[in-house]
């Protein structure tokens, strides 16, 4: 039963992963700042999606 709940929620933290990440490429900061902000976020999903949220580069708004 544990299986069904860690595959929704690994699935819920892939999918916000890779809003962070595509927020980061569409932000106006320069490209190493996204490289770290990405290499953070793909090697810390959870903690530095968190980061992310709180202090990270937002994307551009039109």
């Amino acid at each position: 039963m544990l299986n069904g709940y860690t595959g929704f929620w690994g699935f819920v933290i892939f999918v916000l992963d890779v809003w962070a990440i595509v927020s980061i490429i569409n932000s106006a900061a320069s490209t190493g700042k996204k490289v770290l902000w990405i290499l953070l976020v793909v090697l810390l999903p959870v903690v530095g999606f968190v980061i992310w949220l709180i202090i990270g580069p937002r994307a551009n708004r039109a």
